[in-house]
């Protein structure tokens, strides 16, 4: 039948995640860091999704698609519902679901700041400044035959020994492109292209909207025209490492 769907386009997507929670439905999925329609007969076409993207990759069409299926939907929704022991997070972002962490006692003992005494202190590896993607200067001395480590901003406070095994070393960005509602490719393909970069390191969060950053920093590296080696570590937010 020729109905009204949604249509995303993966060029405009920033793999932020937001459609995929504000679908009640479930028609939509994130595949290599992109939104994506998983099934016709899941999506009912009233757009829900829509007004949450913040980069408009979402929009209508009519063609031809399934009929909208609404027993199939409640069917697999009550399923994962179970399976996941929660409901889906109210504010629409699946990173943003508030969950507790269980520590040691003696991470959570009285101890000025609330550090344990136990845990010994540690310097900053921090080398440079800034460290935000949207304020560093495109052509900083340090970027010439640097280890570039671009992280989303969250991996740090998840991640408990970040500067000695991501900082050290290397030079640091990090951003959100949820929160900052921005796409970094351009900004990141001119300090690629412009300096002699080493190595690129992406530490993410292994949350959808962190898949924003990801995505940037891989066609930063496309379109910089080099062949620059590079890695992407995934932190869970229990803070191991995936």
């Amino acid at each position: 039948m020729i109905r009204k769907i949604i249509k995303i386009d993966e060029e405009k997507c920033n793999g932020c995640g937001i459609c995929v929670s504000a679908c009640h439905e479930g028609a939509i999925g994130m595949v290599n860091g992109k939104a994506k329609l998983m099934r016709d007969d899941y999506c009912d076409g009233l757009g829900d999704c829509l007004p949450g993207c913040p980069v408009n990759a979402i929009s209508f069409e009519e063609r031809e698609a399934a009929a909208y299926d609404e027993a199939a939907v409640k069917a697999r929704m009550s399923g994962k519902t179970k399976k996941e022991g929660t409901k889906p997070s109210p504010c629409g972002c699946p990173g943003s679901l508030a969950r507790s962490i269980a520590r040691p006692l003696a991470d959570t003992q009285s101890a000025p700041y609330h550090q344990a005494a136990p845990i010994p202190s540690m310097e900053s590896r921090l080398s440079q400044w800034p460290v935000q993607i949207k304020l560093v200067p495109v052509q900083a001395p340090y970027f010439q035959d640097a280890r570039l480590l671009i992280a989303a901003d969250c991996t740090a406070f998840a991640y408990g020994s970040f500067h000695n095994d991501f900082i050290a070393g290397r030079v640091t960005l990090i951003g959100c492109p949820k929160l900052d509602m921005a796409d970094y490719s351009e900004k990141l393909t001119e300090i690629i292209r412009l300096n002699d970069i080493k190595d690129v390191t992406i530490v993410r969060m292994e949350v959808p909207c962190c898949g924003g950053i990801e995505t940037a920093v891989k066609n930063a590296l496309k379109a910089s025209g080099k062949f620059i080696p590079w890695q992407v570590v995934t932190v869970r937010t229990d803070g191991s490492l995936v």
